[in-house]
């Protein structure tokens, strides 16, 4: 008997103590804003959200786009290696004339 007694007496307690929590926090609407505030954090949520896919696209553009210029850059020094390589020229015929 004196169990129940005890518990009921701390679950009151702390009943009474998250009311008074609530009050002083929330004021005379607590229940109203409660809603309002969980509404108003899903909506930071969902932004925050946003915010983050748009940065992981917008990298991955940016990363997307470096390489092609890096492969566009890679390809143009190359050309310009093989324009200036200079061409094996075949050797002129002998003008020697066998003498007996």
């Amino acid at each position: 008997m004196a169990r129940d007694y005890d518990s009921q007496l701390l679950e009151s307690v702390a009943v009474r103590r998250r009311r008074m929590r609530d009050a002083l926090l929330f004021g005379a609407h607590r229940a109203r804003r409660t809603a309002d505030e969980r509404l108003g954090k899903v909506f930071v949520g969902i932004a925050i959200t946003a915010v983050l896919c748009a940065g992981c696209v917008g990298w991955s553009f940016l990363q997307h786009t470096l390489a092609k210029q890096k492969a566009e850059q890679e390809k143009q020094q190359q050309r310009q290696e093989q324009q200036y390589e200079p061409q094996p020229t075949e050797p002129a015929p002998s003008t020697k004339s066998a003498q007996p």
